[in-house]
């Protein structure tokens, strides 16, 4: 980027924070927001998401104005086709947004779901000085999917749409059979189980919720833990009745060469599930760019027909 766009950037933003400093919106001061309170606009018209999954998926839900997302390499075409619906733009890749994108956008309010206070302190400096900026630095999708309800005043129609989801939680819940599952994403550099943890990423906190039962390596009550990284002989241990495994999507591991490499291996058909012929490939949208409610039925829906109807 030349010096002089550099120059017009950083004005730009100056300006930006300085209206959001003088904010007269409305505090935001809920359990689990960064820096709160943050000062929201009354009714945000132009917000700016800094995720392709939480922020965009739940702020489409609601009906929040978004304007630009890091559409760049997301995998959920479901969602990329509801974010091409409303006329989001792209912001770039999640890992690097385009600051200079963000500030022509010009948002009233910037919202990110980093669900982490160190990631939420890595982001904060920066797009703050753009526009009151709203982080969700916990991994409870459910509160930041009524905190963005209650922006839009839609938190009465999102209670009714829980309460359903919670009632075919307890109906998935009361049919689950004795069966443990295992859970493997492939990527193209490595192996990783998210594991049924005290704080756990959403897919898997909701088959913890369903009573799915996992094995005793991807086990644990510890709350700093909730995923490892096995190596070839480590997959042994992923030894479910079920195994689910998860490739491609933001990585390019269903056309590199790595799902044939794994899935030719001796080591993979010593596996009990896949020597039982009880092994299903599931989508990467919904498990690993889990958006709200809609990734949370989908979820349910594998779980109804691996796991159930096995």
């Amino acid at each position: 980027m030349s010096r002089g766009r550099l120059a017009a950037l950083a004005a730009l933003a100056f300006c930006a924070g300085q209206g959001a400093a003088a904010c007269e919106g409305r505090p935001i001061d809920a359990p689990g927001v960064y820096e709160a309170p943050v000062c929201a606009p009354a009714e945000p018209r132009r917000v700016v998401v800094l995720d392709a999954s939480f922020a965009l998926g739940i702020g489409l839900d609601v009906g929040l104005p978004v304007v630009g997302a890091p559409l760049a390499r997301m995998s959920d075409a479901g969602l990329r086709e509801r974010a091409a619906a409303a006329g989001v733009e792209s912001i770039g890749g999640v890992d690097a947004p385009s600051l200079e994108t963000i500030v022509a956008l010009q948002p009233d309010l910037i919202v990110g779901f980093p669900g982490d206070p160190a990631l939420a302190a890595m982001i904060h400096p920066q797009v703050s000085q753009i526009a009151p900026t709203l982080l969700f630095a916990d991994l409870d999708w459910r509160a930041f999917h009524f905190l963005l309800a209650d922006l839009t005043g839609r938190a009465g129609e999102t209670a009714a749409r829980f309460a359903e989801y919670d009632a075919r939680l307890a109906d998935v819940r009361a049919r689950m059979p004795d069966t443990t599952v295992s859970v493997l994403r492939i990527t193209s550099w490595d192996f990783q189980v998210y594991l049924d943890a005290p704080v756990a990423y959403a897919p898997f906190e909701i088959m913890r919720q369903v009573g799915v039962r996992r094995t005793a390596y991807e086990t644990t009550d510890d709350p700093g833990l909730s995923m490892k990284r096995p190596d070839w002989e480590g997959l042994a241990a992923l030894d479910g009745d079920v195994l689910l495994y998860i490739i491609g999507g933001t990585n390019a591991s269903d056309r590199d060469g790595r799902m044939e490499e794994v899935l030719g291996d001796p080591l993979w058909a010593m596996l009990r599930a896949v020597a039982a012929g009880r092994v299903h490939r599931i989508d990467h949208g919904p498990w690993m760019e889990f958006n709200g409610l809609a990734s949370a039925h989908r979820v349910l829906d594998d779980i109804e027909r691996y796991v159930i109807a096995e």
